[in-house]
């Protein structure tokens, strides 16, 4: 499997894990000291912190989708840069820093996401 294969299916399993309002999910992508950033939200700091942003952000379900714009990593970190869309929040970018460890896979370190200015 590729990298870009990977990073792919994590980008998937994240907007399936949305889609269906499970926020302790979307949080277990991420690891236990991970920084998210966003316009919608203060920063969450923490698996904890982000699960909450999770639980407020897909109290409706709603589809949302991810195109991957570019990646790269090296070794066990990489990085993506993809373009999101769903419901009421419409479209923006996310940057995502991973980190791949044996026991748990990919993880997000650290996520920016930014909303599409029309």
């Amino acid at each position: 499997m590729t990298l870009e294969d990977e990073l792919h299916g994590w980008l998937e399993h994240m907007a399936r894990s949305y889609a269906v309002g499970d926020a302790a999910a979307c949080a277990r992508m991420f690891s236990e000291d991970a920084m998210l950033h966003s316009p919608f939200a203060p920063p969450a700091h923490g698996r904890a912190e982000i699960e909450i942003l999770h639980r407020d952000w897909t109290r409706t379900a709603t589809a949302k989708r991810f195109d991957i714009l570019s990646f790269g990593g090296s070794g066990d970190l990489a990085w993506i840069l993809a373009r999101f869309s769903e419901g009421d929040t419409g479209t923006g970018t996310t940057l995502a820093v991973l980190d791949r460890s044996a026991g748990t896979g990919w993880l997000c370190k650290a996520c920016s996401l930014n909303e599409e200015q029309i």
